[in-house]
């Protein structure tokens, strides 16, 4: 973490003589004399990072090193606002304060150069005492509490759940195929994988197929030639034959050489336990020969690129999951009520025991150290008393403390940039599902996303959240038609974890009401995350440190001037959902602030002091009340995200036209030179000109179109050629989507959504090459779509409501990747025909008011996939649903059937799937 905070300084320095060199006069000098002195520091410090157990004289300088760290940040951020200041005051004011604004430049650069002697003298301490050297390492193998080794000897009857992956890794190593198969099994820490595969490895029937095996535990430092030399151990221990003596002295090159030689007539199996070394397979794959013998590589790994081989060899991929709610119950009462009659639980503690078992969600590791724990205590108020101290017991209770050095390897683990972006998702709430555009706008404003050559930050910032999640970091909530997440959570106990490492790093501070926070703890804060409701929250005091501000409760916030004017080393603010509608002028004092969320608020008008956020990069007004935007807007010239559509779309009925209302705008929005992102504009014909010159675009969104602004409009989307999402819809159901001006689209669109009539199937959708996502509203075509799109070979959802007036939809070819259909309103619709072949991949189908439908599809059969389907507000006049062909539907896990919303039929005996809303498709238009 102290690494980290010093990379993240250093990066912070680069930046600032890079960008803001001309500001900077003044403080160049001192700044980089800093820099060049905490480079020197950073392999100490690395060295410092991996070792578990400091002597109290390295923590005490580690400590002093992450301070020092921060007091450089603050100094900076201070200088800049400073500076800002100095811009937006009027003649008058910067004629009187030339002075003042000297002196406090003075006062930093004097800072500084104090700052810059105390590092040098902090080093100078630690080699004079003898620190100048971090023996010892991270290696997790050392501990005698490190259960993987003994997962080996493992008893069968011992696990819980896991059959269906247990019988399947059974079937890829016994299946008879004489190729060398690689399998990855891949699974967060504590997830079970080692335990899984143990069962399989000690499993008689799967040896004997095998002439020898070996179960290598690869840690994080391993080495080559000691891995190739463990091997050679365990195979010819597995045979009970002589290792030979000369083992030790032998290099790469014979060590390689001897165990091709070795294995060139068995068939063996091999076991890579814990791998994290995404190179592995390359290091060691020439001393395992591909003899045609149907020789097994197994590796286990808390990383699924580890687990993504680039092979001539065949290769499998196993995925863990979490317990099921039963199983992980299972489990907790076979450890927890080890002495009770038959393993189950008093009904007294039911309601705490359920509690903590959604704590451990559906971890193995977890539930049984936690049920081993609990298996001691009686009474409800020890249940009691672990449940609100959780946090707590992870941290202190050396019966969880295998739990939290299992869960901490994987942040241990991570490359520097990743370790902030982390512990900044911790200031999430329990359970919260973390959009991903949202997170990395707000690591984007924090600093934490490094200059790559060649890429954007958002690019940067979005690598750095597939890897996350690749890592089991972070859970996959939901993923777009591309398969890239859209939304993650985290799992309750890796965020304990984190939220115990940011507080303990001054990192930032979760004032949930479960731990009483001091008033020097707030004002010392430099982030706080607001998770309780505890009446009105004031925002006052001294919090000159605060960087982000996050508030997850519906209270009402006020900001007096004097709280703002503390703030001025803001970066994040974001109060999405609050109950807030008024913004102070004072708002304009925030001369750092970079983000600024209101989504979901009650505020009407952004104050004309926005303009004097010459910093702001992203800004969300999204279903807030606020219609036109001021003109001082104009002036936000690092602006890049914009995003404003004032109606909320949120389980509305479909069976109306849905107009999306956007925002006025009423200035040169060209003058915006970095928007990327810009959803939704009111059109006006000077705005929709105005587009054609703002080539930077990403994402755009127009609402309120007319026929008559198709020329301008086309023209516009025609220049556009780094558009990957566009959304266009009419002012009412009656106007034309003025579309067929448009020659070619945007050679990168990904996602498009046009509500409104069309008078034909534009001729430019066959060449939507890269399109994965398809809305069409209220189109409400005479002839039949389904041509133009079938062979668009990326396309993965498509969602039609009221976009054709035929009688008859026919799937006879094409819709290879499509993964999701939705048909909603078609009000003569009689019949829909798919052809065996067509949409092999489709998981959801959803058709909604169809009330000429007389039937189910005909030839759902053939999908395969399909996971769930959807019928719900129609005839039962039309659709008799005692006369549907259940046999059809057999193969589909989730089947709802309702004639009128909010009623389900008695008859319907399918898995029922439940939703959270009626309209299960409304989420996707967001």
């Amino acid at each position: 973490m102290v690494s980290m905070a010093v990379d993240h300084v250093i990066e912070t320095i680069v930046s600032a003589l890079q960008k803001e060199a001309t500001l900077l006069v003044g403080i160049k000098y001192e700044l980089d004399e800093i820099r060049k002195e905490l480079v020197s520091m950073k392999s100490f410090l690395q060295d410092a990072a991996r070792k578990q157990v400091m002597s109290k004289g390295e923590e005490t300088w580690v400590a002093e090193v992450r301070d020092i760290a921060h007091q450089i940040e603050d100094l900076i951020d201070e200088y800049m606002y400073y500076v800002y200041r100095k811009q937006y005051s009027t003649v008058v004011h910067r004629i009187f304060r030339t002075p003042k604004s000297l002196l406090e430049k003075h006062k930093i650069a004097s800072k500084l150069r104090q700052i810059n002697k105390n590092i040098i003298g902090m080093d100078e301490r630690r080699k004079r005492f003898g620190n100048d050297r971090i023996e010892g390492s991270n290696d997790h193998y050392d501990s005698p509490l490190y259960p993987r080794d003994l997962a080996v000897f493992v008893k069968e009857d011992d696990v819980v759940g896991f059959v269906d992956e247990s019988r399947l890794l059974k079937t890829w190593l016994m299946d008879n195929k004489k190729h060398q198969t690689l399998i990855a099994v891949v699974g967060m820490g504590g997830s079970g994988k080692t335990t899984i595969i143990a069962k399989t490895y000690n499993n008689e029937t799967v040896k004997s197929y095998f002439d020898c095996y070996a179960w290598i535990t690869v840690s994080q430092t391993y080495t080559r030639d000691d891995l190739l030399r463990k091997l050679i151990k365990e195979c010819h221990g597995s045979r009970k034959e002589q290792v030979p003596n000369d083992l030790c002295s032998k290099g790469f090159k014979d060590l390689v050489e001897f165990l091709m030689g070795y294995l060139k007539h068995k068939a063996y199996l091999v076991v890579l336990d814990d791998v994290w070394d995404i190179s592995l397979w390359e290091n060691i794959k020439a001393s395992l020969p591909n003899n045609q013998f149907g020789s097994r590589i197994i590796f286990t790994t808390r990383n699924a690129d580890v687990g993504s081989f680039s092979s001539d060899v065949r290769t499998h991929k196993l995925t863990i999951n979490p317990l099921k709610k039963e199983e992980a119950w299972d489990l907790f009462c076979m450890k927890a009520f080890l002495h009770y009659p038959d393993k189950s639980c008093p009904k007294e503690l039911k309601p705490l025991a359920l509690e903590l078992v959604k704590k451990c969600d559906g971890l193995p590791l977890a539930i049984v150290a936690l049920g081993g724990l609990m298996c001691s205590k009686k009474s409800t108020s020890e249940w009691s008393s672990v449940r609100d101290n959780l946090n707590w017991q992870l941290n202190n209770n050396p019966r969880l403390e295998i739990v939290k050095s299992i869960l901490l390897l994987s942040f241990n683990y991570l490359p520097s940039p990743l370790e902030y972006c982390f512990l900044y998702c911790c200031l999430f709430p329990e359970d919260y599902k973390v959009r991903r555009k949202r997170v990395i706008r707000l690591w984007i404003a924090e600093g934490f996303v490094q200059n790559v050559e060649r890429a954007t930050p958002l690019e940067v910032a979005e690598s750095y959240f597939m890897e996350l999640t690749l890592r089991s970091m972070l859970q996959v909530e939901s993923r777009n038609a591309c398969g890239r997440p859209n939304a993650c959570k985290m799992h309750d106990l890796l965020r304990e974890i984190g939220i115990s490492i940011l507080e303990r790093e001054k990192f930032g501070v979760v004032y949930d009401g479960k731990v009483k926070i001091n008033e020097y703890q707030l004002h010392q804060a430099r982030r706080i995350s607001i998770q309780t409701n505890d009446g009105d929250l004031q925002l006052s005091g001294n919090m000159s440190y605060l960087r982000s501000l996050l508030v997850f409760v519906d209270c009402s916030v006020s900001f007096s001037k004097t709280s703002l004017s503390n703030l001025k080393l803001m970066r994040s603010l974001d109060l999405e959902n609050v109950a807030i509608d008024v913004l102070p002028e004072e708002l304009g004092t925030l001369f750092n602030l970079r983000y600024l969320n209101l989504r979901g608020t009650q505020v009407a008008k952004l104050p004309k002091s926005i303009r004097k956020l010459g910093n702001l990069e992203s800004l969300d007004i999204r279903e807030t009340n606020v219609k036109e935007l001021p003109s001082e807007v104009a002036e936000l010239q690092n602006l890049y995200h914009l995003t404003m559509l004032s109606k909320k779309i949120a389980n509305t009925d479909f069976g109306d036209f849905l107009l999306c209302s956007g925002v006025q705008v009423p200035f040169e929005i060209s003058k915006l030179k970095k928007l990327q992102v810009l959803y939704y504009i009111e059109a006006k014909s000077n705005i929709i000109r105005q587009l054609r010159s703002m080539t930077q675009l990403r994402r755009m969104g127009i609402s309120n179109l007319r026929e008559a602004d198709e020329h301008d409009l086309c023209s516009s989307i025609q220049n556009l050629k780094l558009l990957r999402t566009l959304r266009l819809c009419v002012n009412n159901e009656a106007e034309f989507l003025p579309m067929d001006a448009l020659e070619t689209p945007p050679p990168q669109l990904q996602n498009l959504s046009l509500g409104g009539k069309l008078k034909r199937v534009p001729h430019w959708f066959h060449s939507l090459q890269n399109l994965t996502v398809l809305w069409l509203h209220w189109s409400r075509l005479k002839e039949d779509l389904l041509p133009q799109v079938a062979a668009l070979p990326n396309l993965g959802c498509l969602y039609l409501i009221n976009s054709f007036v035929g009688e008859s939809l026919h799937f006879y070819s094409g819709f290879d990747k499509l993964k999701e259909l939705l048909l909603v309103n078609f009000p003569q619709l009689k019949g829909i025909i798919i052809e065996k072949g067509v949409m092999p991949d489709i998981q959801k189908l959803w058709i909604d008011s169809c009330f000429a439908l007389n039937a189910v599809p005909q030839g759902i059969e053939f999908l395969i996939n399909l996971q769930t389907l959807w019928l719900s507000n129609f005839s039962s006049r039309l659709i008799d649903v005692e006369s549907i062909d259940h046999s059809k539907l057999q193969h589909i896990p989730n089947v709802k059937i309702m004639e009128h919303r909010g009623e389900l039929p008695q008859t319907q005996t399918h898995k029922i799937l439940i939703k959270e809303s009626l309209c299960p498709y409304s989420n996707n238009l967001k």
